[in-house]
């Protein structure tokens, strides 16, 4: 291979590395919400287990019912970070690859579109744990303390039962 070949397939090496590059770019701002959601999740669990030697019984229950949820959440995130973590590495190999195959002349295309797939794939299944943990938080939200009824309730339901015992 003469040194403009050589500087030619480099040439290639690069453009053909941008775009994994910029998908490198966005899962590091992923991991960094990722992260944030995962400490505000801890804070509140840290607060919450401050309350229990503090409370009744019956707040006792409930600060456990709440931190059953954060831990839940905390779960959840803790996978979708794992993910992404996984896609990055798989990108960094596959960015790796490209400048390997182009530099020494092996043909590495099997291993780097398989490398790049599964980190594709990585990153899909975190985002699905990333939207259920976002589920998860808005369905536990209360509003002024008290939870908002149910979609599958009748809107009228409440106030028929409570009309219905006087």
């Amino acid at each position: 291979m003469t040194t403009l070949q050589g500087t030619t397939a480099l040439a290639q090496a690069v453009q053909l590395s941008v775009a994994p590059v910029f998908l490198l770019a966005g899962v590091g701002a992923t991991l960094n919400v990722l992260a944030s959601r995962l400490g505000r999740i801890i804070d509140r669990a840290r607060i919450m287990e401050e309350k229990l030697p503090h409370g009744s019984a019956d707040e006792a229950h409930h600060v456990h019912e709440r931190l059953r949820v954060l831990s839940k959440r905390a779960t959840l995130i803790g996978r979708a970070i794992g993910l992404c973590v996984v896609c990055g590495l798989l990108v960094s190999l596959v960015v790796t690859g490209l400048f390997v195959s182009a530099a020494v002349g092996f043909n590495l295309a099997a291993p780097i579109a398989i490398a790049f797939v599964v980190a594709l794939l990585s990153l899909a299944a975190a985002m699905v744990y990333f939207l259920r943990e976002v589920f998860i938080a808005t369905a536990s939200l209360t509003f002024g303390g008290t939870r908002p009824p149910k979609a599958s309730t009748p809107q009228g339901s409440e106030q028929r039962t409570a009309d219905s015992g006087q």
